[in-house]
């Protein structure tokens, strides 16, 4: 009997090459650019049932937040005009194509609301903007997900079922975060349901894809996540969500503890992304979350290798003399 082979790389060297990307650029662009989506959604929502304040809160903070995404986009790319190279294009099966038009059409519509909203400015262009960027909120918070379960990194690209779902209730626990810590809770009724939503959405993906990517082969994906540095970020964001989430319910009209749930959702927010950037990141690193994937796919284990298989031939046709 031949055993199964232990596949490994040359030297335990890792298989594919590890992203260029800075953490703090990449990963603060997919959380602010999923800030800026859902505080958009939301600002159209506040404003469709009449919630002033909170509705010119989302309007200001997309932009800002979108500008920001844009700077550290930009910072990790080395030159502007690299972005603007993007746009010579329009493939809709790249999710970085699409991406950059989104962003692209989103940032300008953004802008037109928040500064008719601060100056009084045509009221009427500053309304159909606040929508217009409240129906691409949605592809501008979650797109970035399709971005990274594009690319060869395992533990990001075998997480492409729950990885938009996880962004999108990221972005919401964000947008309702920042509502419930600029406005006052009588006025972040809104807020408090989306940051709700979001946090429960988002929580109960991430269980989902854990429990997807862990195996009984050894080599879970779901090891990135929970081992480590990601580990680390990954479990205390929960534990804010969790926190944030029992004082957005049970706070009630108090407004530090409205405000204190708020931050711990943004920064919450903000823990996820970091945290599953660098669970990619150590997934890349390491030959082996590339390697037994491969293998699991390819039904090497549910085959016998070519010589057991011989070797069972053999001792059939020429069983050994008793």
């Amino acid at each position: 009997m031949v055993p199964d082979a232990e596949f490994t790389s040359y030297y335990g060297r890792p298989v594919i090459n590890e992203p260029p990307w800075r953490a703090l650029d990449v990963a603060g662009y997919l959380f602010l650019g999923g800030l800026a989506g859902a505080s958009s959604v939301l600002a159209a929502g506040a404003q469709l049932s009449g919630y002033g304040k909170l509705a010119r809160i989302g309007k200001i903070g997309a932009p800002a937040a979108i500008s920001l995404a844009a700077a550290a986009l930009v910072h990790d790319l080395g030159r502007p005009d690299r972005f603007a190279n993007m746009l010579r294009v329009f493939k809709p099966s790249s999710p970085l194509s699409v991406g950059s038009w989104l962003l692209a059409t989103y940032g300008p519509v953004a802008g037109v609301a928040a500064v008719s909203e601060v100056t009084g400015i045509l009221p009427g262009a500053g309304r159909a903007a606040t929508f217009g960027a409240g129906l691409l909120g949605p592809g501008v918070a979650t797109y970035t997900a399709a971005l990274i379960c594009d690319t060869a990194v395992p533990a990001w690209h075998e997480g492409y079922r729950e990885m938009p779902y996880v962004f999108a209730g990221s972005a919401a626990s964000a947008a309702g975060g920042l509502g419930l810590l600029a406005v006052h809770p009588a006025d972040a009724g809104p807020a408090r349901n989306l940051a709700v939503l979001g946090a429960a959405v988002e929580l109960i993906a991430k269980r989902q894809l854990l429990a997807r990517l862990a195996r009984s082969d050894g080599q879970s994906l779901a090891e990135p996540y929970e081992t480590g540095t990601a580990g680390a970020i990954l479990r205390l964001a929960e534990f804010l969500t969790a926190g944030a989430l029992a004082g957005a319910v049970l706070g009630g009209r108090s407004r530090a503890v409205s405000a204190l749930s708020g931050a711990s959702l943004v920064a919450a927010s903000a823990m996820t992304r970091f945290g599953i950037f660098e669970a990619g990141m150590a997934s890349a690193r390491d030959p082996k979350y590339t390697i037994v994937p491969q293998r699991r796919r390819r039904g090497m284990n549910s085959h016998p290798s070519l010589l057991s298989a011989t070797s069972h031939v053999l001792c059939d046709v020429f069983p050994a003399p008793s």
